[in-house]
């Protein structure tokens, strides 16, 4: 089974505006750069591609020896749709789609089976944190909220897919908001100079 994986990468500079009432915009930028280094170093044995369209991104992806696939104006969904197209037109038959904010990325080659349509939902069962596929029977991008259930009901009904919904307790893990960041498990893991104190303050309520 010839796998790729797909990462598409938001400006830098314009992720993590969720985080905005915790984190100074210089703050979120080198979270967002931190947690998709983290993803794409997780995938090195594996090609690797990076959908984006910030000149930033794309030399970054480069240095990391991943590939990019530039794509502007085409939003996530467009982007992830179009990045799954050209992967498949240079010879791969599976491609796992996999988010940059994943905390643990660690095992994230793991869900790829030959064959097998696996969707790894959020810790709230709502959003998509991996999706991989066959690229001869594709799910379409459908991010957003309530991801999940547009992405299940897409390989559902379609009789071609074997599916499989994997829930996975450090996968399932992202970085979107404020409680996000104090999950028992995230802030194990969290760069030093992320300024933790503020953010427990407000988690408690103090």
């Amino acid at each position: 089974m010839k796998t790729a994986v797909l990462v598409p990468v938001k400006g830098f500079s314009a992720a993590k505006q969720r985080l905005s009432d915790v984190l100074s915009p210089d703050e979120r930028m080198r979270l967002a750069e931190w947690l998709a280094d983290r993803v794409v170093a997780a995938v090195a044995d594996f090609d690797t591609f990076v959908a984006c369209d910030d000149e930033v991104v794309r030399s970054w992806a480069i240095d990391r020896g991943a590939t990019p696939l530039w794509g502007p104006g085409l939003g996530l969904n467009g982007a992830v749709d179009d990045g799954v197209a050209r992967i498949a037109a240079l010879g791969f038959d599976h491609v796992i789609v996999a988010h940059a904010d994943l905390p643990y990325p660690a095992g994230l080659t793991a869900v790829a089976r030959q064959g097998v349509t696996t969707i790894v939902p959020d810790q709230r069962r709502d959003g998509t944190n991996v999706l991989s596929f066959p690229t001869d029977r594709r799910v379409d991008a459908a991010y957003g909220a309530h991801s999940f259930g547009r992405h299940l009901a897409a390989a559902t009904s379609d009789e071609r897919h074997v599916v499989e919904i994997r829930p996975d307790l450090r996968l399932s893990l992202d970085i979107d908001t404020r409680s996000d960041l104090t999950h028992p498990l995230t802030s194990e893991v969290l760069p030093s100079w992320l300024p933790t104190i503020p953010v427990n303050h407000f988690t408690h309520g103090s």
